[in-house]
């Protein structure tokens, strides 16, 4: 049964090329801030079974094993690995990292739903409004900060309280609170691209609270996290995936040059 071969292998070469497209978009997100990479999982298909284990034998004995032809593999899910990125240090007042559990949040200005976010590069806007830096929008802090036009120091504790210092004062004045977000399953969160994350049913509802505190991380201002993405792993992952891909088309090649042969008989 070759064409049953050409079927299994195709299900690897497709499971492969899933996951060399996960590699890919670790990759490619090695330089973005806050990026946690994805790895992908696998599971194999049904079996036909072609003699059931604990089949009697002529002697009236259980057979120990059976016969099980497994049809192939297929991607089950991928998964975020949510494991803390290297620091890179800035000394811009206005980039915060996180040393520990937990997302800073911002509005989404479209429907003024929450989102979520491990990327701290944060921006004043006109207003002084404290922003999430983005190509296409400016989307809110929340709780909302506001920076003084006049503000001449910034100054963010490792426990997210905002200070500034105006000309004529030499008293740091508080003006915002920083709070974080926690999830009971963070792997549930949506992706939806410009370094956020979304709330689904899957990760259960937010906990917030203060930056060190209930198991919460730190902020570390003047600082941003980095991309986890190890380039070194990935490649070795890219190697082996480009080494199954191989083996499956062989094996496809393979069936098909015995379907060949059986084709090509002659009876004499």
């Amino acid at each position: 049964m070759t064409v049953q071969t050409l079927y299994t292998a195709a299900t690897g070469m497709q499971a492969m090329e899933t996951r060399l497209d996960v590699i890919a978009n670790n990759l490619a997100n090695v330089e973005t801030t806050g990026f946690k990479r994805d790895r992908a999982h696998f599971e194999d298909l049904f079996y036909r079974h072609e003699k059931m284990p604990g089949t009697q034998d002529a002697l009236g004995n259980l057979t120990p094993t059976g016969i099980a032809i497994g049809l192939g593999s297929k991607v089950t899910s991928t998964q975020s690995d949510f494991a803390q990125g290297s620091f890179q240090v800035t000394d811009n007042p206005l980039d915060v990292a996180l040393v520990g559990e937990g997302f800073f949040q911002v509005v989404e200005p479209s429907d003024g739903s929450m989102r979520y976010t491990r990327a701290g590069n944060f921006f004043k806007n006109a207003n002084g409004d404290v922003v999430m830096g983005s190509a296409n929008i400016g989307r809110f802090l929340e709780p909302a900060i506001s920076i003084p036009p006049d503000a001449t120091d910034i100054s963010i504790s490792a426990d997210g309280r905002v200070s500034v210092r105006q000309p004529g004062s030499e008293q740091m004045t508080d003006v915002g609170q920083i709070e974080l977000a926690f999830f009971a399953n963070p792997q549930g969160l949506l992706k939806v691209g410009e370094n956020l994350y979304q709330e689904t049913d899957a990760s259960g509802a937010p906990t917030t609270g203060t930056p060190g505190q209930e198991g919460l991380g730190r902020c570390q201002q003047g600082a941003l996290e980095a991309s986890n993405v190890q380039p070194v792993e990935e490649l070795i992952g890219l190697i082996t995936t480009q080494r199954a891909f191989e083996l499956n088309s062989k094996a496809v090649q393979v069936g098909d040059e015995m379907m060949q042969i059986v084709a090509n008989l002659k009876r004499f």
